[in-house]
C-alpha cells in the first residue's frame, strides 16, 4: 500500500496508489479509502490504479462505503477490475464486482468485468458489475461488461451521472431507481443467448422517488447478434428516455421498440427523440403508439417527444443541487496533475 501527500494550495491532499495488477493490494487500498472518507463531508480522495488485471476471483460485493472517493485507472480498456462468481450463487443482489454504498463518489478510466458464465445459468444470470446504493456517483470513461443486470442503481432517491462510458449486456442490463444520465455512452447489446436467438432489452427502470429516471443522451447502442428493446417497465412508474439516439442496426430495433409486457406494472413513461441511423439520417418514426400490458391491465402511450418536451430535459434542469458536468470536469483536470506527478 502507498500514499503520497501532494500539495494543493494551501490544503493537503491523500493519494493513494494500487500496486500495478495486485487484486489484494486494490482491496486493501478500497478498505483504507473507506476509513479515511467515512465522513460524509470528508475532502476528496484519490485512489490511483495503474493499468492491469485485478482479479478479484470469486470474491463479490467489495463495498465502496466511504464519500468522495475518487477512483482512478490509467485507460478504460487497460485497467480491469474482474470477479467470477459461482453460477450456482447468481442474483442481482449477490454477484456485484463493486458495491457503492457512498456519496459523491466518481470512477473512471477503468472497466469492471462479472465474468460470471452467463450462458451456464440457464433462465437467469444475474451478474453485476457496479451495484449502486450510493447517491451522486460519476462514471467518466468506465466500461461495465457482463451480460444480465450489468448496472444496478439501487437507492429510489438517487442521482448518477455517466459520461464517455460504455454498457454491455443482454437482458435489463441497466436496471434500477433514481435518476441517472447518460451523456454520449456506448450502450452494446450482446447475444441474448448462446445461438443469438431471443432478443435483448437494454433499460428496466424501477423510477419510484424521482423525476426523470434513466436519461440517454446523444447514445450509440450497438448491437452484436440479436435483436432489442430500448427498454420495458420493472416496478412503480418507471420512466425512461432515450434523446439524439444513434443506432448502428436500426432494423434491429424490435417494432415497438419498447417492450409491451410489463413486469409489474402498465404505468410507464417511455419516451424516444430524434433517434438517427449510422450516417446521422432521422428515422425517428412521427408516432409510436404502444400499448403496454401487466395481467389484464392495458395502458396506451405515444412514445414520440415533442420539441417542447424535449427542452425539458438538460442536466442542469434535472440535477438542481448537484452539478455532475462541471465536477467532472474538475475532478478530471485535479487526476491529471495527480497522474503528472506520480510519473515525474
Amino acid at each position: 500500500v502507498s500514499a503520497f501527500l501532494l500539495n494543493r494550495s494551501s490544503d493537503l491532499e491523500m493519494v493513494l496508489a494500487v500496486k500495478k495488477n495486485d487484486a489484494q493490494s486494490l482491496l486493501a487500498i478500497i478498505q483504507q479509502a473507506n476509513e479515511i472518507n467515512a465522513a460524509a463531508d470528508a475532502k476528496r480522495l484519490y485512489v490511483i490504479i495503474p493499468d492491469g488485471f485485478y482479479d478479484l476471483g470469486k470474491t463479490v460485493l467489495t463495498q465502496i462505503t466511504g464519500h468522495n472517493i475518487a477512483f482512478i485507472g490509467q485507460n478504460m480498456e487497460g485497467t480491469v477490475i474482474q470477479n467470477a462468481p459461482d453460477p450456482e450463487n447468481e442474483g442481482i443482489s449477490k454477484t456485484a464486482v463493486l458495491q457503492n454504498r457512498g456519496t459523491g463518489n466518481y470512477f473512471q478510466d477503468l472497466t469492471l468485468k462479472n465474468a460470471l458464465d452467463y450462458y451456464a445459468c440457464g433462465a437467469a444470470g444475474r451478474a453485476v458489475t457496479l451495484h449502486d446504493k450510493g447517491t451522486q456517483t460519476i462514471c467518466n470513461r468506465v466500461r461495465l461488461l457482463s451480460y444480465q443486470d450489468t448496472y444496478y442503481s439501487d437507492n429510489v432517491s438517487c442521482q448518477h451521472y455517466f459520461v464517455d462510458s460504455e454498457i454491455h449486456g443482454t437482458v435489463d442490463f441497466i436496471c434500477g431507481a433514481g435518476d441517472v444520465w447518460f451523456e454520449r455512452c456506448r450502450i452494446v447489446t450482446e447475444k441474448r443467448t448462446q445461438d443469438g436467438s431471443n432478443h435483448s432489452v437494454s433499460a428496466a427502470p424501477r423510477t419510484s422517488k424521482t423525476v426523470w429516471g434513466y436519461i440517454f443522451n446523444n447514445c450509440t447502442i450497438e448491437n452484436m447478434v440479436s435483436k432489442f428493446h430500448y427498454a420495458r417497465a420493472w416496478h412503480t412508474v418507471p420512466r425512461c428516455t432515450w434523446l439524439h439516439t444513434k443506432l448502428l442496426t436500426p432494423e434491429k430495433l424490435m417494432p415497438t421498440r419498447f417492450e409491451e409486457q410489463g413486469i409489474r406494472t402498465v404505468e410507464v413513461d417511455f419516451k424516444e427523440y430524434q433517434t438517427v441511423d449510422a450516417e446521422g439520417n432521422d428515422i425517428t418514426p412521427k408516432s409510436n403508439v404502444v400499448t403496454f400490458l401487466y395481467e389484464d391491465e392495458r395502458k396506451a402511450l405515444e412514445t414520440i417527444m415533442t420539441d417542447k418536451e424535449a427542452k425539458q430535459f438538460t442536466p442542469g434542469h434535472i440535477f438542481r443541487k448537484w452539478n455532475p458536468v462541471k465536477l467532472q470536469q474538475q475532478i478530471e483536470r485535479e487526476s491529471q496533475k495527480i497522474m503528472k506527478r506520480l510519473t515525474e
